[in-house]
């Protein structure tokens, strides 16, 4: 990690570093949106002091959602969108299957399909959590404010573009990670106002004793991320040589992550988790929310259930959305490779399709452990929601601060490359 620091600020890559630069201004671009309210609204018409577990939405747009900032409802609509589009394109609507099978291009397509279906889902969501806050507005005026949500949110989806583009990593997931860095403190600081009680010499103790175990369980957090992106299974390719006999065959490997869905599926799961809540708020109805908070709520005995199973299905999922055996195996046919000891075509998109079953039930399972042990802890030590989904939260951190620091890495030695081959 200090090799590639040293790297990044080395004369020779100025460029590299403008792109930091740049991607640390749209970030604080993002952040000071946060704490601008909507316009026409009074601080004291609203009411978001109790989230619920629309608290980790919140954490992800940086505490926008609970000061009804123009960036309340961040990039979660478009989140969303991602979801219903994926599942779509599973051979439910032809033309989005057909989109997904035509390359580069195809995928720009389903891109802009899929913001647009997100900028709708926000200006709804935005309709949704302006009727559920503001007290005794006309309908013209949420939509009024259902406008400035939406607009909020295709802003922060241009901003991510910009992020991908012009700096470095994933814009997207990055606004999601600086906005859960921002609610971070503000975090610890609720955890140990609600621990640490000092009417007692005891209790001072036992608080102090419970913060710890917090503080180590996020530590565990950090440790289990890193090793779950870091752990990959090998499987050996040999690509017979065209010139020479299996001699001179060239052996390779394809490497298998033990999470390749990396920490998509969490963000996935908290995004239909906050459904529930949304329409909770906008049909007010007391037997409903209650039915919400009781049996749909991460924080509850079922929705913890559904949570993990969400994380568990998503993680599936998405592991072979990425990574499909049937292609696999065909481009593995034609560029002449094969698995020792497999025979081509129907029985090496078999074996990869065990191989990735194996290892990804394994990963799917540590995810879900790493998730839901902040929230057990929580409901043990009767801490507040937004304290118990901290730890989702920080899951997220470390998962998108990994992936942009293995960009960045890749990054450098490309560089390296081309310039050894200039020499």
């Amino acid at each position: 990690m200090f090799a590639t620091m040293k790297q990044i600020f080395n004369p020779k890559n100025k460029d590299l570093r403008k792109r930091i630069y740049f991607t640390f201004f749209c970030l604080f671009i993002f952040k000071l949106g946060t704490t601008i309210i909507v316009p026409g609204i009074d601080s004291n018409a609203f009411d978001t002091g109790k989230l619920g577990f629309l608290e980790l939405m919140n954490a992800m747009g940086g505490g926008a959602m609970e000061k009804f900032s123009i960036f309340s409802l961040g990039v979660m609509p478009y989140i969303t969108a991602s979801i219903v589009m994926q599942l779509l394109q599973m051979d439910i609507i032809p033309y989005l299957s057909e989109l997904a099978k035509q390359g580069g291009t195809g995928r720009a397509k389903l891109n802009q399909i899929t913001r647009v279906v997100g900028i709708a889902l926000a200006f709804f969501q935005g309709y949704i959590f302006s009727f559920s806050v503001i007290k005794g507005g006309t309908p013209l005026e949420y939509m009024e404010f259902a406008l400035i949500l939406t607009a909020g949110t295709a802003f922060l989806l241009w901003l991510g573009d910009q992020i991908t583009a012009k700096g470095v990593g994933n814009g997207i997931s990055l606004l999601i990670m600086a906005g859960i860095i921002a609610s971070l403190p503000a975090m610890f600081v609720s955890a140990w106002q609600n621990l640490i009680v000092t009417t007692s010499t005891q209790a001072l103790t036992l608080g102090i004793i419970k913060f710890t175990l917090l503080v180590l369980v996020y530590v565990a957090i950090v440790v289990g991320v890193v090793f779950v992106q870091s752990a990959e299974r090998r499987v050996p390719i040999q690509y017979a040589n065209r010139t020479v006999n299996n001699v001179g065959a060239k052996n390779s490997y394809i490497p298998f992550k033990l999470n390749s869905a990396g920490v998509i599926p969490v963000i996935f799961a908290s995004a239909l988790m906050s459904i529930p809540a949304i329409i909770a708020g906008f049909v007010k109805k007391d037997g409903f929310t209650l039915f919400v908070n009781k049996w749909m709520s991460m924080t509850s005995g079922t929705g913890f259930i559904l949570y993990i199973l969400l994380i568990i299905g998503f993680a599936y999922f998405y592991t072979y959305l990425q990574l499909k055996p049937k292609e696999l195996a065909e481009n593995l046919n034609k560029s002449g490779g094969f698995i020792p000891g497999v025979r081509p075509g129907e029985a090496t998109e078999k074996h990869v399709s065990e191989i990735l079953n194996k290892i990804t039930i394994v990963g799917a399972i540590f995810l879900a452990i790493i998730a839901g042990l902040p929230i057990v802890l929580g409901a043990v030590t009767s801490l507040p929601t937004s304290v118990q989904l901290g730890g989702t939260g920080l899951l997220i951190v470390v998962g998108v601060a990994l992936e942009t620091y293995k960009q960045l890495e890749s990054g450098l030695v490309s560089r390296q490359y081309k310039r050894g081959r200039r020499r």
